[in-house]
């Protein structure tokens, strides 16, 4: 059964961000409205949607695990598909989803209207594991993929990701002090609304280079 749907922009726009949800929160979590706010603000179309364990959660209120990645790819893939009519897609989302989207990116191919990914956090290995790399699948890559990390993320610091030498295809942008969700701490003298919109100023540019 196919999730609902949150849209946000316009239709006809040039581009639009489909973007799937973390491991752990909905598709209108904070994060995920702040995401979809500015980049309808900008002119974009944004498209949210649930995998099946999430939606499964929010319609009988007991929180449930991740589905298996078969699943959240097919899933995904079923909301590519629905989009074909859209002039062009950038695929990603918050961590787990952003992963999933990055997964497929390379096998669409030039015959989709897939035109690049962003992951916002991207979950390069598990916490306090750095020997578990979920790389594989970046090294491959020549589509375009912009990765917005936090400096503190747990999930990859500058220097473990600098040392992975992703390929030319994937840009990163560094969150001043941020966490997984991009939050810095007060000392650092950032807000959260600062590292949002810087966020989503990055991938404002993504897309701008996308059409260029």
């Amino acid at each position: 059964m196919s999730s609902p749907l949150l849209l946000d922009g316009a239709s006809d726009a040039p581009l639009t961000f489909l973007l799937a949800h973390g491991a752990g929160a909905p598709m209108d979590s904070p994060f995920m409205e702040a995401m979809a706010a500015g980049l309808s603000q900008r002119a974009w179309g944004v498209v949210r949607f649930e995998f099946p364990y999430m939606q499964h959660a929010r319609q009988t209120g007991k929180k449930a695990a991740p589905d298996r990645f078969p699943v959240l790819e097919a899933c995904f893939l079923e909301r590519i598909t629905a989009l074909v009519d859209r002039p062009g897609l950038i695929i990603g989302g918050k961590s787990m989803g952003g992963r999933v989207a990055s997964q497929l990116l390379e096998r669409l191919g030039p015959s989709s209207n897939v035109r690049g990914c962003v992951c916002l956090g991207y979950p390069f290995h598990p916490p306090g594991k750095p020997e578990k790399l979920r790389t594989d699948h970046l090294m491959a890559l020549a589509s375009p993929l912009l990765v917005l990390q936090g400096e503190r993320d747990t999930f990859g610091k500058p220097k473990e990701v600098d040392g992975y030498q992703l390929p030319a295809a994937i840009s990163v942008a560094w969150i001043p002090d941020g966490d997984h969700s991009f939050k810095p701490r007060k000392s650092s003298g950032r807000s959260l609304e600062q590292n949002l919109a810087m966020a989503i100023d990055r991938m404002d540019g993504f897309a701008k280079q996308l059409l260029a």
